[in-house]
């Protein structure tokens, strides 16, 4: 394994993101619109075993994390999952890792922003209006831009605060509504169907998600090889139970959960009343915007560590030296959010991002191994029984890939083989004159 992915850090970045910074960073970015209307998603697809669903989708990710924490542990700067697989799988797949990755922030970016807007409807009507859509997806998309642009401290510091604020309103909500639940509500109405709880797991795969692209900025953690392997368990273990709690309260609370479209705050209307649904969506809004400041964050480091790496233009590197970010990389980022997000539907693209996740779990799985065998020192953060918690997390992995549906897939396919056109065609045009 060539030591430079190993040793390199990035540039002449800021490393202002602590521990804590790092736990808020995670837990943003995986409690995100997922969640909103997952809840009746899953009773539709188990009934009350999707409780039993989130905890296998949990088991599943703790493999993953364990094997993100040791491969993680080994490297220092920015790229995280791209960096891995470039680093134990070439350059060629490497590259294929971090342009899905990419893609996969921008089309998250797309579907939430659109979610947002939705939601803001409910407390000021006119925004349905076509009228009002391009300048308030604008206006997000540039106000975070242009937070990211001042420097990792800023952008950090109302990652804080916004997480804070999320995790409070949903455990207060799972809280309050352990008081109104209605035993009579976990009657087992469907059969358990092994099929159909792969299918679950596939779905939550995206709840769960942003562990997986939290580790991206780690060329501006400090001590990232301690921070991020520590910060990923103590962030999983936080989201699972306040999961578990939020099925649990919506099954017990809301009669027809199957067939809510906003199963948090219809549930929150029946137990508190019109002040609570307002206040779970104001909530919901407010934990948009956290998944969106960090699909921003995540997605210009992503461009900026290709471009480190000269798998890209080495314009898309460049540091700017007032505030220490990615300046290139953030305006190259915008503008294509901008475009995906005002022009159309992304309903689909959700899946894609899964199936897209899918394909980094496993290269970063097999990373483990691979770096094992080819580096003598022990990992800062080693995992016991490493390997064989790697084999099973891709074993489970492909076992979900069968569950894929053909057209996501065909969609996938076409953009990793756009992905091998792009990349065979900065190789040899030699467009990193870095």
């Amino acid at each position: 394994m060539n030591h430079k992915y190993l040793n390199k850090v990035s540039g002449h970045l800021i490393r202002g993101i602590g521990q804590w910074d790092f736990v808020a960073l995670v837990v943003n970015i995986t409690i995100g619109a997922g969640i909103l209307g997952l809840p009746s998603k899953l009773f539709a697809l188990m009934g009350i075993y999707s409780l039993a669903a989130i905890i296998c989708c949990a088991v599943l990710v703790l493999l993953l994390i364990l094997c993100f924490a040791e491969v993680g542990s080994r490297f220092s700067g920015t790229g995280g999952p791209y960096l891995y697989t470039l680093s134990t799988l070439g350059p060629l797949t490497g590259f294929i890792a971090g342009w899905l990755l990419w893609l996969s922030r921008l089309f998250s970016f797309a579907s939430v922003c659109n979610l947002f807007v939705d939601y803001s409807a409910n407390i000021w009507p006119p925004v349905a209006n076509p009228i009002w859509r391009i300048p308030l997806i604008s206006l997000i998309t540039l106000t975070l831009a242009g937070l990211n642009y001042r420097g990792i401290r800023p952008a950090t510091l109302v990652n804080n605060s916004i997480t804070v604020i999320k995790l409070l309103l949903l455990t207060g909500f799972v809280i309050v509504g352990l008081c109104y639940v209605h035993p009579a509500n976990f009657q087992v109405v469907k059969p358990f169907n092994p099929s159909v709880l792969l299918s679950s797991v596939l779905l939550l795969v995206f709840a769960f998600s942003g562990f997986d692209v939290a580790s991206v900025p780690a060329g501006e953690v400090i001590a990232p090889q301690r921070t991020v392997p520590r910060s990923l368990l103590i962030a999983i273990a936080m989201v699972s139970l306040l999961y578990v709690g939020i099925q649990y309260v919506c099954i017990g609370t809301l009669p027809g959960l199957s067939q809510s479209s906003k199963p948090i705050a219809d549930s929150a209307r029946l137990f508190i009343g019109p002040t609570g649904s307002l206040v779970i969506t104001i909530g919901a809004l407010i934990t948009m915007l956290g998944t969106l400041n960090v699909l921003m964050l995540t997605s210009s480091r992503l461009l900026f560590a290709m471009a480190e790496q000269k798998q890209l233009p080495g314009r898309l590197s460049f540091i700017n030296q007032r505030f220490h970010t990615p300046s290139v990389a953030i305006v190259v980022t915008v503008i294509v959010i901008l475009v995906l997000t005002i022009s159309g539907n992304f309903i689909n693209n959700l899946t894609i991002s899964a199936i897209i996740r899918l394909f980094t779990f496993v290269t970063t799985c097999l990373a483990l191994p691979l770096i094992r065998l080819k580096e003598k020192d022990r990992a800062p953060f080693s995992v016991r029984g490493g390997v064989f918690i790697a084999a099973i997390a891709i074993l489970v992995c492909l076992l979900l890939a069968v569950n894929i549906g053909r057209e996501e897939a065909i969609n996938a396919f076409i953009l990793t083989l756009v992905g091998i056109v792009l990349y065979f065609l900065c190789k040899y045009t030699g467009v990193n004159k870095a």
